[in-house]
């Protein structure tokens, strides 16, 4: 979806005005991220849907999308200090690759793929199909460890709905002192396959959950890909949430088209 309003007017710019360059862009948000504001920026976001009416209903999808990031061409000896927390030794000296060089970004493996980066862990509300919380974090840490930063209590629906990863004895008892209702899909064990029921259950689950996957792939498709060309943590969190915040402005422009006056 592309937006007729031109970048000027959006930015409150006067035709006399020069419109920022990519520089000067780039230079605001770093600052953002330096400043650990982009959060707090969302967050205004989040209330500026409430007052449109656009508030969260209708429950909480949870899940988890890796976000790669360039990647760093090490030794054994230097990825073997990084997983340890710590900075290899010679790169002190070497500042000008130090700079290059990405000391949280982690390693994970999905559908037997290997993928370097960071996760973008979202909870979206099943109404609106807005982003309502979101948690950065590298991409080895499990769904399932980012809950608490996803649960929020003021959405309409007490309904929480997820993947099987997030499926543990934890959660589920984190849902119920939250008086959340678990929609969280089930898995087998070995041994002890899922029956013909569970399976059932699954699928009309997935019906609801799904909706969390459009999120993903609007960020993938039309909003210029995944990948995050930043380096660190700090910068991953302020590109991705606000990547975030966008996916949110785009997303409130197709719900006015909908309908211009929610209930």
């Amino acid at each position: 979806m592309r937006s007729n309003v031109p970048i000027g007017r959006f930015l409150g710019l006067g035709r006399g005005d020069r419109v920022p360059d990519a520089k000067t862009v780039w230079l605001n948000r770093d600052a953002l991220a330096q400043a650990g504001k982009a959060e707090e920026v969302f967050r205004q976001g989040d209330g500026y849907l409430a007052r449109q009416g656009y508030i969260a209903r209708g429950g909480q999808i949870l899940d988890a999308s890796i976000v790669p990031v360039p990647r760093n061409h090490n030794t054994r000896d230097e990825n073997a200090a990084i997983k340890k927390g710590e900075e290899p030794e010679d790169w002190e000296n070497k500042p000008d690759m130090r700079c290059q060089k990405d000391l949280y970004a982690r390693w994970t493996k999905k559908h037997g793929k290997s993928h370097y980066g960071y996760k973008n862990h979202l909870s979206v509300d099943r109404k609106h199909k807005l982003v309502r919380r979101y948690h950065v974090s590298d991409a080895a840490l499990h769904d399932s460890q980012a809950v608490d930063h996803l649960l929020m209590r003021g959405n309409t629906g007490s309904g929480v709905w997820a993947d099987a990863a997030y499926r543990s004895k934890e959660v589920e008892a984190k849902l119920r002192d939250r008086k959340l209702k678990s929609h969280i899909h089930r898995k087998g064990k070995r041994g002890k396959p899922l029956t013909d029921q569970a399976k059932g259950s699954n699928r009309t689950k997935s019906t609801v959950r799904v909706r969390v996957e459009h999120v993903f792939g609007a960020q993938a498709n039309d909003m210029g890909g995944t990948l995050v060309r930043t380096i660190g943590l700090v910068r991953a969190k302020a590109k991705i949430g606000l990547k975030n915040l966008a996916y949110n402005m785009r997303r409130l422009c197709q719900l006015r088209r909908i309908n211009p006056n929610p209930a």
